[in-house]
């Protein structure tokens, strides 16, 4: 027990941001006591439907990560402001805090996250809480408990309680023996880091749920996703944002990957769209569990060349990181998300180009760029 605590502790005051560079939010492990949990052979537990009238009551995990906030933004338009609690384990910014009903929950007490969803009448729950890839194998002990064991308290009280559940997946599902261009929906899934390997069991593990006990379980494989919105944090796919960043305040950016390492892309708005998008589809239309989405694959070197056409002199170096190299080259280089775009019609908006001109948009105008070179 004091062992746990004392790495909590130590973890926590480590990574004092819960932006792990894809919308993920870092939890400390408080697990000791938690109890198996049986749910009976002959369940059989259907999400709910909603009318126009009836919107879903929203509760979202790990929300201020990358996306959490943005999610709830959006789903706070769509369904009302009072519809949807986001929650964490942190303290929000003010202006979080006053856009909307905020809560703490940690994924790690059951208890807790059981009393929140009874007592706001939660109906569907998006699953952010997770640790990434190499913030993951900083400290395996705990991407193991927040990325395995909060997702089984998820799944128990998705269950128990008729919810619709999403679980964001990743790039980092696949491994070395992955077809890499294009990696279909289904192929061989041997990841080589344990944030990989806690996303393939979370997919596995939801399917199960929807199979064994009828949950209606949705999952996404999200590519890297790029925000002006947040720090980079602990991605491997982290680059593409820190990028503007430093081409703004200082001119001068140094790239961790090698310059022809592809990898899939996309901008935090499809991300979030593709997200509403497949949690609203009729169940009739989804064909599995988990899609593959995609929108862009670029290398930093390409990134680079769209990204000087804005600040011709932005000066570029390359300091590869062997941790995060191993792990880019054991990634997608492009995602085939044709059954995605053919089951509900997904469809992105944002290419590199107009990615790139967007992010300068909300990172600094024309004149603050010129001024920082």
């Amino acid at each position: 027990m004091p062992i746990v605590r004392n790495v909590s502790r130590a973890v926590s005051q480590l990574l004092q941001s819960s932006d792990c560079g894809c919308g993920i939010s870092i939890v400390p492990v408080r697990c000791v006591g938690i109890s198996p949990r049986q749910v009976p052979s002959d369940a059989s537990f259907h999400s709910v439907s909603f009318s126009e009238s009836d919107h879903p009551r929203v509760l979202i995990t790990g929300g201020l990560g990358q996306l959490g906030v943005g999610l709830a933004k959006l789903l706070r338009k769509r369904f009302g402001k009072n519809n949807v609690i986001l929650s964490d384990i942190r303290k929000p910014a003010d202006n979080v805090f006053h856009s909307g009903p905020f809560i703490y929950s940690d994924i790690l007490d059951y208890k807790n996250l059981r009393e929140i969803v009874v007592n706001n009448r939660i109906t569907w729950l998006f699953h952010y809480s997770a640790l990434l890839s190499a913030v993951g194998e900083a400290n395996v002990p705990l991407a193991r408990a927040v990325n395995i064991t909060g997702l089984h308290n998820v799944l128990d009280i998705a269950a128990e309680h008729n919810l619709r559940l999403f679980v964001p997946s990743t790039i980092g599902a696949f491994g070395p023996t992955s077809p890499r261009d294009p990696t279909p929906d289904l192929c061989i899934q041997r990841p080589r880091t344990i944030y990989g390997v806690s996303k393939v069991h979370a997919e596995l593990m939801g399917e199960y749920y929807h199979y064994r006990y009828g949950l209606d379980f949705r999952c996404l494989r999200y590519p890297g996703v790029i925000s002006a919105d947040s720090q980079p944090g602990g991605g491997t796919t982290d680059y593409a944002v820190q990028i503007f960043h430093d081409a703004i305040k200082t001119g001068k950016f140094e790239c961790n990957l090698k310059p022809d390492t592809r990898m899939p892309m996309m901008y935090i708005d499809d991300c979030l769209k593709a997200t509403l998008e497949v949690m609203e589809a009729p169940a009739e239309a989804l064909s599995m569990r988990t899609y593959n989405i995609s929108a862009m694959s670029f290398t930093p070197e390409e990134l680079v060349k769209e990204v000087q056409k804005h600040i011709p002199e932005l000066q570029v170096t390359y300091s590869v990181d062997a941790v995060r190299q191993a792990i880019a080259d054991s990634w997608p280089m492009n995602f085939d998300d044709s059954n995605a775009r053919r089951d509900w019609g997904w469809k992105h908006d944002y290419d590199l180009p107009e990615l790139v001109s967007t992010m300068f948009s909300f990172l600094g105008s024309d004149s603050r760029i010129a001024q920082a070179n």
